[in-house]
């Protein structure tokens, strides 16, 4: 739920719109269109990728995760080993004041709210220099560990119970998140505490809309490719992503699929105007859509930025799109959820015959990727033909855009799971 460090525009946050002007639907419709869905890319910009990779540190002998302070073994006292000669800065983040770490490449280590590690390299033109970024840090903090400590990358912690992992971060924002959550049901708390994710940043391309579209069809997609949490509270769950089914009973009013409508900008305007504003108001109160707090008036641009930054799509725009829909892999397939997105959007031809084989983003197959995964026979016959248009996209892009060896890697993990109908979770069951 952190950013990683950005692509698309550089704006070092300010708002689009006039923080002095009174905030209506036009307003913020402009907002989204200006600052939040990126622009088109000039010709002859190389595109840059980023990604946002979360791991759960626990105890190897109690299968517990750890806390992240105050007690040995913790995670930030690994942390702190991890960095002490590498110039890493611990510090605290302007959005929530807790703890995170930032990196001198320009990336930064930050945490959910259950203590899990958030990796956030800086965003690169080589996929192949993001993949050994982000190898490097995971292996500095393997390193730093001490015996017993394990770093799971599995897309919800799959031995403990949600009673049984105390929150870490203690700030307003999560505070109110979790009260609200609480009100629709239990996935909230095992959202924020136990999930661990794979996301995927990308620009816009010279079509935004169209990459937009693309990836939200992809969306079920990702989730089956990468499915690896098939266990809960240490038994089978019948899924092969139950991660996707937390964020399918979280909250459908800030969750899911766009990219339907023929207007996705006034689409988001009104996703967002739908979705309780749990960060306004008396603290314990209903919270009301934010639509009801932009009729009363007196709302901010702050408050808008807040808003957006509690939508959980499955593609959040955010000046450049951020695909959230991939479980955790390991760090030895961390190339392929970047080889997957990333040679399908950036190569213009695999761009549009993905276009053409997945037409319209499907809630339908949203709902049941999660628990069917390559066996629901439309994702089944689909995903070997996409993991074909990443590969081809990717060789067409090039060495400066990935190596050989990292395409490799993909092409092994589309050969050894998904042309099979298998997953990761097939290694967990």
């Amino acid at each position: 739920m952190t950013a990683a460090p950005r692509l698309g525009r550089d704006r070092a946050d300010p708002l689009f719109v006039d923080a002095t002007a009174p905030l209506d639907r036009e307003a913020l419709a402009e907002d989204l269109r200006v600052r939040v869905f990126p622009a088109a890319a000039q010709a002859g910009t190389a595109p840059r990728i980023g990604a946002e990779v979360e791991l759960i540190p626990i105890d190897g002998a109690t299968r517990r995760p750890l806390p992240l302070d105050g007690a040995e073994p913790s995670t930030l006292a690994i942390l702190r080993r991890a960095g002490a000669t590498a110039g890493w800065r611990e510090r605290r983040s302007t959005k929530a004041d807790v703890p995170e770490v930032a990196v001198p490449n320009g990336g930064r280590i930050t945490f959910e709210p259950g203590g899990q590690i958030e990796l956030s390299p800086a965003p690169n033109v080589s996929l192949s220099d993001l993949v050994s970024d982000l190898r490097s840090t995971t292996d500095a903090i393997i390193t730093a560990a001490p015996p017993g400590v394990e770093l799971v990358s599995v897309g919800i912690d799959p031995e403990t119970p949600i009673d049984a992992v105390a929150p870490q971060l203690h700030a307003e924002r999560y505070r109110r998140m979790l009260a609200y959550f609480d009100t629709v049901g239990p996935s909230g708390a095992r959202m924020m505490r136990q999930t661990a994710s794979f996301q995927v940043c990308v620009d816009g391309g010279d079509e935004p809309v169209l990459t937009w579209r693309v990836l939200n069809a992809l969306a079920p997609y990702v989730v089956a490719v990468f499915a690896n949490s098939p266990r809960y509270a240490g038994q089978a769950t019948g899924h092969r992503s139950y991660r996707r089914e937390i964020w399918a009973t979280l909250d459908p009013r800030r969750t899911g699929l766009l990219g339907v409508a023929d207007d996705i900008i006034e689409e988001y305007v009104d996703f967002a105007l739908a979705a309780p504003a749990f960060l306004l108001g008396e603290p314990g109160r209903v919270a009301a859509p934010f639509k009801c707090w932009l009729d009363r008036g007196g709302v901010t641009a702050a408050d808008w930025c807040a808003h957006l930054s509690t939508l959980f799509p499955e593609v959040r725009p955010r000046s450049y799109f951020e695909v959230r829909s991939a479980d955790v892999v390991p760090p030895a397939w961390y190339a392929v959820p970047l080889v997957f997105v990333g040679g399908i959007v950036y190569h213009r031809p695999s761009l549009e015959a993905a276009a053409d084989l997945l037409d319209r983003p499907s809630r339908d197959l949203l709902a049941c990727c999660g628990r069917e995964g390559l066996g629901h026979p439309t994702i089944g016959r689909g995903a070997p033909l996409l993991c074909d248009l990443a590969l081809e996209g990717c060789t067409a892009l090039g060495e400066r855009f990935v190596s050989n060896g990292d395409l490799a890697t993909a092409a092994e993990y589309f050969d050894r799971y998904t042309r099979r109908g298998l997953s990761l979770a097939d290694d967990c069951l």
